[in-house]
């Protein structure tokens, strides 16, 4: 056994799409978006100007009216808030004397005419006071004997990037991306089980013919190629971890072995996903390649990888997508290890993503042990 998954790894390692795509992309995506706004906190602002329309016929939220006229006036001058009538606001928004526009109704909304510092400091003014206001609004559903305490500490606003989550902890306000950026690099190990089905399935490569002729028990072929290709993946995401925390200096604050144990068993998805998708279908490999990296950055989307709101967005409108998406189950225990310090709502998130992680390995095993050939 130890022989096979020795030759197993040599294999997957000259193999270019097994070390690019669940190693090199992720890093890489990582690195261009700390460049674009990982370290926003560090940059030399200045005040960016936004206007104010009452929505009619909706009751203004005057929660975040006061919101903006805190942060208005701090001592860093961050915005600077003027009410206006749609019409002026709107020419003003396209002549540029004003970066964007909140428009505040019952659910404040931003509307920006280009993208720049600017336009990225008032999203993420929405986007804390948004998160801030869900969480306390779930807080006087589920614990309103802790309400006020929540109220007292989410009040010291120190810093419009830094958020201090009910437990204590901090993140800035771009984590969500990068929680789902490790999502993204756990379901890439597709990649590497869809590799691995084109050795065990003799009808797809002459490599996997050979093999499936030769007197090694075909059950101990299964083993060692999953076992390898789990094992390689999670050095993987490890790696990307450690660079996200080591060489970006990413505020994980969250233990580690909790993250090592979501990351494994995301990793299990990924490659059991990329073995049975890979064993079950008789597509040529460039339909598979292009089924598996559909629904790896679909979940990805859905989770916050390019639109840090998309994820709010289906929990509020479609919620049991996010209870069936590993992606933003994944990005979602995570959150939960570093923000929220929510016990109850990892472990709900822990135990879905073991179950589809069983389901897949159980689907994916059999649809490699069932392949039976009259000939090759």
């Amino acid at each position: 056994m130890l022989h096979l998954m020795k030759y197993d790894v040599k294999v997957k390692l000259h193999n270019f799409n097994m070390l690019f795509w669940p190693l090199v992309f992720p890093l890489l995506l990582a690195t261009f978006f700390y460049f674009a706004f990982g370290k926003i906190e560090e940059a030399d602002f200045e005040t960016v100007p936004v206007a104010i329309v009452e929505e009619q016929g909706q009751d203004a939220d005057k929660e975040f009216l006061e919101f903006l006229d805190t942060m208005e006036e701090d001592d860093s001058n961050l915005i600077h808030v003027e009410s206006m009538d749609e019409k002026k606001a709107v020419s003003e928004l396209k002549s540029k004397k004003i970066s964007g526009i909140y428009y505040v109704g019952e659910t404040p909304t931003l509307t920006v005419g280009g993208v720049g510092m600017g336009e990225s400091i008032l999203q993420s003014l929405l986007e804390s006071y948004l998160d801030g206001k869900q969480t306390m609004m779930k807080i006087a559903e589920n614990h309103p004997e802790g309400l006020q305490n929540a109220a007292a500490q989410m009040s010291d606003y120190q810093d419009m990037v830094e958020q201090v989550s009910l437990g204590g902890k901090t993140t800035d306000g771009n984590s969500q991306f990068f929680y789902a950026l490790i999502a993204m690099g756990c379901l890439y190990g597709c990649f590497i089980g869809f590799g691995s089905a084109l050795t065990l399935q003799a009808n797809l490569t002459a490599l996997a013919a050979r093999r499936c002729v030769t007197p090694t028990h075909k059950l101990k072929l299964i083993l060692s190629e999953m076992l390898t290709s789990f094992g390689i993946h999670f050095v993987n995401i490890i790696i990307l971890l450690l660079y996200l925390r080591y060489v970006l200096q990413m505020e994980f604050k969250g233990e580690m072995p909790q993250m090592l144990l979501v990351s494994f068993i995301g990793c299990m998805i990924g490659v059991s996903m990329g073995i049975f998708i890979s064993s079950i279908s008789k597509f040529g490999e460039g339909v598979k390649i292009g089924i598996l990296l559909g629904i790896s950055m679909v979940c990805s989307f859905l989770a916050g990888l390019m639109n840090s709101e998309m994820k709010f967005v289906v929990e509020r409108y479609c919620p049991i997508i996010n209870r069936i998406n590993p992606a933003a189950l994944i990005s979602d225990a995570f959150y939960c290890i570093n923000v929220y310090d929510d016990p109850v709502r990892f472990r709900r998130s822990l135990i879905i993503l073991t179950v589809m992680s069983v389901v897949l390995l159980l689907g994916s095993f059999l649809a490699v042990r069932r392949e039976r050939y009259d000939s090759i």
